[in-house]
C-alpha cells in the first residue's frame, strides 16, 4: 500500500529537481565576474533555466501518460545529473545558457514524481499523499537559495551544481531500485501532446483550478520580486545573506500543504480558507519596512494558504482523469508559470511606480479577483469524473 510515509523519496526527490531552477539567482554576480557578463545582462542565466522547464512541461512532462514511469524518473534523473555537471564545467556563457536550459526541462521530473505518486495512491488518500510531495517541492524551493549562497561562500558558484548533480543522481538511482513498474500506453507522441491543451476545453474542473493557479502564484510573485529592494534599502538595509535567510519565513507553507493534503476531501472549504488567509496577509505584509516582524507573520501566512489553495487544486484535478493525470499537471502548471512570469513582471514595474504599497495594493486586488473567481465557479465541472473522451483515452 502507498502511504504518506512511502511518498516521502518522492518528495525528496521533487524538491531536489525543482531546486535546480531556483540555484542561479544568487549566485548571479560570481558568474557575471568569473565569466565576463555585463551585470545588465546576466539575468538571462535565470530566463534560460525558466524558458526551459516551460518547454519540459509541454514537451516532456506528458509523457508520464505514455511511458513507464519508473524508467521515465530513472531517465530524467541520471539525464539532469549530467546537465548539472554541464554547468558547472561551463567555460563561457554559451556553454552555461545551454546546460542551464536542459537543466531546466528536465526540472520537471518534479512534476512527473507528483502525478506519479496520485496515480499510486488509492483515491481515498490521494490528497495526502500529494500534499507530501508537494511539501518537498514547497522546501525545494525555499532552500535553494540559501544552500545555493551557503556553498558558493564556502566553494564557488560552480560547486553548487556539482553537489545538486551527486544528490540527484544518488537520489535518482535510489528511487528507480524502489519503484514498480507501471505498463506503456501507445498513444502517439503528437496526439500526447495536443490531447494536453484539449484538456482546457474538455475538463472544467481544470480550467476553473489552473485560473485559480495563474491568480495566486500570480500574487505570489508580486510579492517575492521586489521584496529585495525594501529589505536591502535603508532603514533595514539587510545583506543579501539575511534577506535570503529571510525567505525561510515561507517554509511554513510546507506545513500548509501537508495539512491541505489531509483535508482534501473538503477541498473547497480549504480553498475558501486558503484564499481568506492569504487576503488577509496582505495587511501585515504592506506595513513594510515599518516593521520586519509583520512582514515575516504576512509572508507566512500567505504562503500556508497559497499552498493549501495549490494542493486542493491538485487534489480535485487528479479525480477528474486517471488515464490523464501527468497531462493534467502539465496544463496546470503551464498557468502556474505563467501567473508566476506575469506578477514578477508586473510588481517590479508598480514598485518603481508606487513603491511597496503599490505593490501590496497589486498582489490584495490579485488575490482578492482569486477570491471571487474561486465563488463564482465553485459550484461547476461537479460531474467531470464521468467525462471521459474516446480520444483522451489510451
Amino acid at each position: 500500500m502507498f502511504s504518506s510515509k512511502s511518498a516521502v523519496p518522492f518528495a525528496v526527490a521533487a524538491g531536489l529537481a525543482v531546486a535546480n531552477v531556483y540555484y542561479a539567482p544568487p549566485l548571479l554576480g560570481d558568474m557575471a565576474a568569473e565569466l565576463g557578463m555585463a551585470h545588465s545582462t546576466v539575468g538571462v542565466v535565470t530566463t534560460a533555466t525558466q524558458v526551459g522547464y516551460g518547454l519540459g512541461l509541454v514537451f516532456v512532462a506528458p509523457l508520464g501518460d505514455r511511458l513507464d514511469r519508473r524508467r521515465l524518473v530513472g531517465g530524467l534523473s541520471v539525464s539532469a545529473a549530467f546537465a548539472l555537471a554541464g554547468v558547472a564545467c561551463a567555460p563561457a556563457v554559451p556553454a552555461l545558457l545551454a546546460a542551464l536550459a536542459i537543466v531546466g526541462v528536465l526540472a520537471v521530473l518534479a512534476q512527473v514524481l507528483v502525478a506519479y505518486a496520485a496515480v499510486l495512491a488509492e483515491p481515498a488518500d490521494r490528497g495526502r499523499i500529494v500534499g507530501v510531495v508537494t511539501s518537498g517541492i514547497v522546501l525545494g524551493i525555499l532552500l535553494a537559495r540559501t544552500v545555493a549562497g551557503v556553498l558558493a561562500d564556502w566553494a564557488g558558484w560552480r560547486s553548487v551544481y556539482l553537489v545538486s548533480a551527486a544528490a540527484t543522481l544518488v537520489t535518482g538511482l535510489l528511487l528507480y531500485q524502489v519503484l514498480p513498474r507501471s505498463v506503456p500506453r501507445r498513444i502517439p507522441y503528437p496526439r500526447l501532446i495536443t490531447s494536453t491543451f484539449r484538456l482546457f476545453a474538455e475538463v472544467p474542473m481544470l480550467r476553473i483550478r489552473a485560473v485559480l493557479a495563474l491568480l495566486i502564484f500570480m500574487a505570489l510573485n508580486v510579492l517575492l520580486a521586489p521584496m529585495a529592494l525594501p529589505l536591502s534599502a535603508p532603514p533595514l538595509s539587510l545583506s543579501t545573506t539575511e534577506i535570503g535567510l529571510f525567505g525561510l519565513a515561507g517554509a511554513a507553507g510546507a506545513l500548509g500543504a501537508a495539512r491541505a493534503g489531509r483535508l482534501s476531501e473538503h477541498a473547497q472549504r480549504t480553498t475558501r480558507t486558503g484564499l481568506l488567509v492569504m487576503l488577509a496577509s496582505w495587511l501585515p505584509i504592506a506595513l513594510l519596512p515599518s516593521s520586519i516582524w509583520l512582514l515575516v507573520l504576512g509572508v507566512i501566512a500567505f504562503d500556508f494558504g497559497l499552498q493549501s489553495v495549490h494542493v486542493a487544486n491538485q487534489s480535485l484535478i487528479y479525480r477528474v482523469r486517471p488515464d490523464a493525470q501527468s497531462r493534467l499537471t502539465a496544463a496546470y502548471m503551464l498557468c502556474y508559470s505563467l501567473g508566476s512570469a506575469a506578477g514578477a513582471i508586473t510588481s517590479t514595474l508598480v514598485h518603481a511606480a508606487a513603491g511597496w504599497a503599490g505593490v501590496s495594493a497589486l498582489g490584495a486586488a490579485v488575490t482578492l479577483i482569486a477570491l471571487l473567481f474561486w465563488a463564482a465557479t465553485k459550484e461547476k465541472s461537479h460531474d467531470d469524473r464521468n467525462r471521459r473522451p474516446a480520444d483522451l483515452l489510451p
